[in-house]
């Protein structure tokens, strides 16, 4: 039996990770679950998967839950909340696996935490890997604790290197849909609404990644995850638009080999690939071979989407720009989600940004925090 922290427990990883536990009771239980400020949703999954602790935000909500719980005959149940609680959950002694599946750098200190304890990692949190990933894998490295990839490309690319040696791989390939905007002519870019943007082709996803994967920034974003996951320079991580979202990642080998990893678009297939490695268990979700009669691939167009290239740079430059490119791009989302700048207002506020980011390579957590708070910081001035 694995015992589960969920970090992220209310978003649709963490349910997909319960869903998981539920189709899986003698392989899988659950610990810990960190829920954030969702406080229906996290009395309804305590009450359900009775773990051992549970987070919230804030003080007021863990009080709320503690009570209802205790009322729900439940006060062994220990509750906590913030960072605190969070990282109380992901090092929990009876927790054997962590799935880190808070979005943004607030998941970070929680899941280097639990590196240091020696838990293993489902990483579901490329922004973890994007700020902080040459601290994370030096530190996994050190303690041998594997670091599993959830999302969908990179947990593709590894199931694809399991047949081959590092210095084999000439080439990762990630694949990218091309979100809703693909063809949209490039003068009409300025006046594309919330809305428009939120309307993803394929996959259905939180407000933030949905508008990054209409920049395209969100491929970027993966293109530094996998360049510290697999140890990899950033001109062997390139990026092919594949609208019909079949093939998941491909790695091309220097023999010339091409190794493709096809599936549903179905989260829960990643995410028990993770908890299960190296073994495959049987599952119910299968792939109809008839959606491969037609197969696009097409290379990206950085002029249309000029946030893959600030993020090819941003990984070139290493330190502190890639942390200044995912904090700027967390805050141009929530401006233009607000209407208060226009699509085309996100990749510039990037840009300006990393523009004005000092050189430098944080050697802790701390460092990697402040470096994302002064990226915020010019990112709203800026943008006021």
């Amino acid at each position: 039996m694995k015992r589960l922290a969920i970090l992220g427990s209310t978003g649709s990883i963490g349910q997909s990770t319960l869903s998981i536990v539920e189709q899986f009771p003698n392989r899988y239980s659950v610990a810990a679950l960190a829920a954030g400020r969702n406080l229906e949703e996290a009395f309804a999954q305590t009450l359900r998967w009775r773990p051992r602790i549970v987070s919230l935000a804030t003080e007021e909500l863990a009080g709320q839950l503690a009570a209802r719980l205790k009322t729900a005959g439940l006060p062994e149940i220990e509750v906590v909340h913030g960072s605190a609680g969070t990282v109380a959950c992901s090092t929990h002694p009876e927790a054997d696996f962590v799935v880190s599946a808070i979005v943004g750098v607030a998941g970070l200190e929680a899941t280097h935490a639990a590196i240091l304890a020696g838990k293993p990692i489902g990483l579901a949190n490329k922004e973890c890997m994007v700020a902080a990933g040459e601290i994370l894998t030096a530190a996994a490295r050190e303690r041998n604790v594997p670091i599993l990839p959830i999302d969908s490309e990179h947990n593709a690319v590894h199931q694809c290197m399991r047949v081959g040696q590092h210095g084999e791989v000439k080439t990762i390939w990630l694949t990218a849909s091309g979100g809703p905007f693909r063809h949209l002519p490039l003068n009409e870019f300025a006046s594309i609404t919330p809305e428009q943007a939120l309307k993803h082709p394929t996959w259905v996803m939180g407000r933030r990644i949905t508008i990054d994967s209409a920049t395209m920034l969100n491929k970027g974003l993966e293109i530094i995850e996998a360049c510290r996951l697999f140890n990899v320079p950033p001109s062997q991580v390139r990026v092919t638009v594949h609208p019909q979202s079949t093939v998941h990642s491909l790695v091309e080998f220097v023999d010339g080999s091409i190794l493709a990893q096809i599936s549903v678009t179905d989260m829960r297939l990643p995410i028990l690939y993770a908890l299960a490695y190296p073994e495959r268990p049987a599952s119910t979700l299968t792939f109809d071979l008839a959606a491969l009669r037609h197969l696009d691939f097409e290379q990206p167009d950085f002029e249309r989407f000029p946030c893959l290239r600030l993020a090819y740079e941003a990984a070139e430059m290493g330190g502190n720009h890639p942390i200044a490119l995912n904090a700027a791009d967390e805050v141009a989302v929530e401006a233009f989600l607000e209407r208060r700048i226009p699509f085309t207002g996100i990749p510039s506020t990037i840009e300006r940004v990393l523009a004005s980011t000092p050189e430098g390579h944080p050697a802790t957590i701390a460092e990697v925090l402040a470096a994302d708070r002064q990226a915020r910081q010019s990112a709203h001035a800026l943008l006021s």
